[in-house]
């Protein structure tokens, strides 16, 4: 069976309108569209959404019928559904937290019932088409439910997501009272895209505070899986608007422009009706521009397109209100016989008259207060043929990252969009020339294409590096067979870690010593003549004695600056210095005077800064500030630094537990090994044996080990287990 794609968006790309009892079917032109239409046209791929109207029910299927002739496949909407779920959930909760206008909000319990029970309803449709080793690809807000619950019907399935709306801080986010089942919705992919490096920030931000996953650069490990978060910042079809500047409709609209022009500058606005778009802003910027500036009286002409929406919501009504009343302020103000300031037009355009507008408007003025990416800002710069013209850009928007050679502007700042405008109008044209060829390239390069290429790209790539990174759970037949070749064995060597894998992690580091369960386990593997079992730690050696001395044990302590086999006296490597210790103490030290809860653990031949008792974040902050500043020092001297468990450590470079185990195993040639560790620090050990000797990571499956195990009390079972086989 072929492999296919299956996208799955809120809407499809198709607009439907009712005829004379007929369905009528037509492509939609939405940049969303055209770039995916490389992907669900092809093959046996396919598009899952709602097709835009109410059908009824003895209808549904011929309507089926003729979307599956184009690839589509429909998830059908009641009047309610689409009233709690869309206008509800996506539209009054997360649409305004997401742009950060939180007054907006409602936080209805109904919305939020519907949103579940919609979100299943496309799983259900989904899963219907699912078969073994096909890619679903999930697109936007109104769907952050989707990618778990398809997962938790086939754990193995790939999964990409991307939200093309911005996404909030945590402190905005955590707002939202579902928002624990939000983020682990969204853990359902694979790999989640967003358009810029802020809202991959703020993703991390809110999944490390609102989950039990553990983040690391850009990857979150949660469930035994890693999740990629990754920027892609979306493009158009350019080449489809530089083409479209030699349409002969096009043309024609484009003399018809500059004769109501009249000479006058042209800025361009275009903006869907919605209060995250910052029009009334751009407004009273224009108007103080009038009021400042007399001299540009008659001499510019401000074109501003909004288009329809919403408009019987109360906030998007009274916006509408608002705009009508301060553009008629304007014009009644300043009109003059001959010249109208604002041009105004509540209704959509199309493409051709857009590209029209494009290519005449002078300035393009795009002001969003927040915007995930806005792509009229491209459509304005692939319409320039010419090279002319200049872009006014809010930093808001997230296409301000890539195209910094706009004028950037906060939109907030009234007389700022204002200066802007004026240096735009008096921009000499070789300067316009200059920065909007560099513009074009970027549009013309990181394309809609290029973007779909690049997230399917990396979205194998994830899938190859969690299958390389996976290993396997010690379920039942994997603890058997390591049984059997424990009986077989006559030399075991059994390494085993401290913290974290024989006991818990505790806030006090002086709190966890062994237990009596811990204690006999111990004694039941040493008891065993056959067994040689060290304990390989990064604890003190004075620790490790008064906790184990008593015991027939190998110790090794300090991650292998000391040893001792059973009976004998502790030694240390030789040649080993810590005359570089007080110069990072001094650092470290000035850490944890601003850090509360931290403190700095002084070893033979290394130190340790500990921030688990740190408030959650600044720890981190803070140990990625240690490890910057000392990065020059430890190479300096030779040493090695190694971030941890909530720990940062540093030590000399030839202390490290893989060699202290490979000297300890000199001239022994065992017929059994086995090593159990959960930090990065163990991963010396697992790197260091051989193939075929059993390594087990306790904690994470991301590892060099063989085998994995969830917790400390899972390998205290295991250990129980080897010590009762006869």
């Amino acid at each position: 069976m072929v492999n296919k794609t299956i996208i799955v968006s809120n809407r499809l790309p198709v607009k439907i309108v009712e005829e004379n009892g007929e369905y009528i079917l037509s492509p939609s032109e939405g940049g969303l569209a055209t770039g995916l239409g490389s992907v669900y046209k092809k093959g046996h791929n396919i598009w899952v959404g709602w097709p835009g109207i109410e059908v009824p029910e003895h209808r549904q299927q011929e309507v089926t019928e003729k979307l599956a002739a184009l690839n589509l496949i429909p998830v059908f909407l009641t009047p309610d559904e689409i009233n709690l779920y869309y206008e509800g959930f996506s539209n009054e909760v997360l649409w305004p937290v997401f742009h950060y206008m939180v007054t907006y909000a409602h936080f209805e319990q109904t919305y939020w019932d519907f949103y579940q029970s919609v979100n299943a309803k496309f799983k259900n449709v989904v899963i219907s088409h699912l078969n073994k080793g096909d890619t679903v690809w999930v697109h936007d807000y109104q769907l952050l439910l989707l990618p778990e619950l398809i997962r938790s019907f086939q754990p193995q399935v790939t999964i990409g997501f991307f939200q093309h709306i911005p996404f909030p801080s945590y402190e905005m986010f955590r707002l939202i009272p579902w928002r624990e089942e939000l983020i682990s919705g969204m853990f359902g992919a694979d790999l989640l895209g967003f358009h810029t490096f802020d809202d991959v920030r703020h993703f991390l931000s809110a999944a490390s505070h609102l989950s039990t996953a553990k983040v690391s650069n850009n990857v979150i490990t949660y469930k035994d899986r890693q999740i990629v978060v990754e920027a892609f910042p979306m493009g158009i079809d350019a080449a489809k608007f530089e083409n479209l500047t030699h349409d002969p409709l096009v043309a024609e609209h484009v003399l018809s422009l500059k004769e109501t022009m009249h000479g006058c500058k042209v800025i361009l606005t275009i903006d869907r009706l919605d209060y995250s778009k910052g029009i009334l802003q751009r407004l009273q910027a224009y108007e103080l521009l009038l009021e400042s500036h007399p001299e540009y009286i008659e001499q510019l002409s401000l074109y501003m397109i909004v288009v329809p929406s919403r408009d019987t919501v109360a906030q998007y009504k009274e916006l509408k209100d608002q705009i009508d009343q301060l553009v008629g302020n304007i014009n009644a103000h300043f009109r003059t016989l001959n010249w109208l300031p604002v041009h105004y037009f509540y209704r959509s355009f199309p493409v051709e008259f857009l590209s029209a507008l494009y290519s005449t408007a002078d300035i393009c003025l795009v002001t969003p207060m927040r915007d995930g990416m806005n792509l009229v800002s491209k459509e304005y710069i692939a319409s320039r043929a010419d090279q002319t013209g200049v872009l006014i850009l809010s930093e808001m928007a997230g296409a301000s990252k890539e195209l910094n050679d706009a004028l950037i502007v906060n939109p907030n700042n009234i007389g700022e969009v204002m200066r802007a405008i004026v240096e735009a109008i008096n921009m000499p044209v070789q300067e316009q020339k200059t920065r909007m060829s560099v513009l074009r390239g970027i549009v013309r390069k990181f394309d809609i294409h290029l973007w779909v290429k690049n997230f399917m790209d990396k979205l194998e790539e994830v899938k190859n590096m969690q299958e390389s990174l996976l290993t396997k759970y010690a379920a039942a037949e994997v603890k058997e067979q390591i049984g059997i070749a424990y009986r077989k064995a006559a030399d075991r060597y059994i390494f085993l870690d401290y913290d974290g894998t024989l006991v818990g992690f505790n806030g006090d580091i002086d709190k966890a010593a062994p237990d009596e369960e811990l204690y006999q386990i111990l004694q039941q593997l040493t008891a065993d003549p056959g067994n040689q079992v060290v304990i390989v730690s990064g604890r003190r050696h004075q620790t490790l004695e008064a906790w184990f001395g008593h015991l027939k044990l190998g110790l090794i302590a300090e991650h292998g600056a000391w040893q001792k086999h059973d009976g004998q006296e502790w030694k240390s490597l030789p040649l080993l210095t810590d005359k570089w210790k007080q110069e990072i103490k001094t650092v470290l030290d000035s850490y944890t005077d601003r850090t509360p809860g931290s403190f700095t653990e002084d070893k033979s031949y290394s130190l340790v800064w500990h921030y688990r008792k740190a408030e959650e974040g600044l720890g981190e902050l803070r140990a990625n500030e240690i490890v910057n500043h000392l990065e020059a020092t430890v190479a300096d001297h030779g040493l090695q630094m190694m971030p941890g468990n909530k720990v940062i450590e540093f030590k000399n470079i030839e202390v490290n537990k893989g060699k202290a185990t490979l000297a300890w195993l000199h001239d022994h040639h065992p017929d059994f090994i086995i090593a159990l560790g959960d930090d990065h620090t163990d991963e010396d050990i697992f790197k260091a044996l051989k193939p075929e000797d059993y390594t087990i990571k306790v904690g994470s499956n991301l590892s060099a080990a063989r085998y994995y195990l969830r917790n400390f009390m899972e390998v205290r079972e295991f250990l129980k287990t080897l010590s009762e086989i006869a």
